[in-house]
């Protein structure tokens, strides 16, 4: 099973030994994990050092090694150059899309994230929750209204109450967002990678500095199943990242989405919509293999009964 692993204690040292990944503090050892198991490592501790092997040993598994700063918000990433057999092809037709596919694919993008955030807020019993569905149908492409905005600014409000603030400096709710983000981003991210595609380059987001930018792209219509869980765990009065509560979020990985009425896990709904984009930038095509909404017995499957995260 694929494993998302946090480091979040100070002074660890990471290492490779016998196909584990190995973390010490103080020269004694505290964990191990199969390399083979791992999906990717979120650091975000101070004075975390480790091997050059243990880079080298992820990335010919296709694990990235998240850095995140101390808002929980990632702020570079490790990737393979290569081991996708299509990889310089696909690239270059990235590189090369026009703007008008790029637009329509980012118009498909906003679509299901808006449709997405009514999904939610209708399985919450939320008021206006239909509206997201009338205004999922009114995106242009490259949604020249920017509905994705409009949308946010009524979504919050309704998911999380008239006082939220979306804010990623913020502590709270905002914080656990943050660290719920980075796993859904770094599954993206190498799901991505791993059909040849680079992620700095992006179809819509576009930040020299930003090694996310494909990635911050494809993961807006997961943002609201992280959304999903940091509200429910609201509802519990959790607001810290307790070990606990992070391995809530990393089972996330694992939730069933489904397309045509069948069921994947978010990590194969990501590489099977990594994979429709590098299919689209080859043959100029706009289609996306994108999920459908979850119905609400799927999205109190996500959440627990009652509200209890599992």
């Amino acid at each position: 099973m694929d494993r998302i692993v946090d480091i979040a204690s100070d002074g660890s040292h990471l290492s490779t030994h016998r196909g584990f990944l190995l973390v010490k503090r103080d020269r004694e050892e505290v964990g191990r994990v199969a390399l083979d198991d791992i999906h990717a490592v979120i650091v975000h501790a101070y004075g975390v050092t480790w091997t050059g092997n243990l880079v080298t040993a992820l990335a010919k598994r296709g694990a990235p090694i998240v850095f995140c700063a101390a808002n929980h918000s990632p702020i570079a990433v490790t990737q393979p150059l290569e081991g996708h057999h299509a990889q310089g092809s696909r690239m270059q037709a990235q590189w090369s899309a026009s703007k008008p596919l790029a637009k329509q694919l980012w118009r498909r993008v906003v679509q299901a994230k808006i449709a997405m955030q009514g999904s939610l807020l209708l399985a919450r019993g939320a008021s206006g929750a239909v509206a997201f569905q009338h205004m999922a149908r009114r995106v242009r492409s490259g949604d020249p209204e920017n509905l994705e905005a409009q949308a946010a600014r009524r979504y919050w409000p309704l998911l999380m109450g008239e006082d939220f603030r979306r804010d990623r400096h913020r502590e709270g709710a905002n914080a656990l967002l943050n660290y719920g983000y980075t796993v859904m981003r770094s599954t993206v991210a190498r799901a991505v990678v791993a059909a040849g595609l680079h992620p700095t380059i992006g179809i819509h987001h576009a930040n020299r500095g930003n090694a996310f930018a494909l990635a911050d792209d494809l993961v807006e219509p997961f943002r609201p199943l992280v959304d999903g869980l940091v509200a429910a765990m609201g509802g519990q009065g959790i607001e810290t990242l307790e070990p606990e509560v992070k391995r809530r979020f990393a089972r996330l990985i694992a939730f069933d989405l489904r397309f045509d009425g069948e069921a994947s896990p978010v990590s194969v709904a990501a590489q099977r919509l990594a994979q429709s984009l590098a299919q689209s930038f080859e043959d100029g095509r706009p289609r996306l293999a994108l999920f459908e909404p979850p119905s609400p017995i799927d999205w109190a499957a996500l959440v627990g009964d009652e509200g209890e995260v599992p």
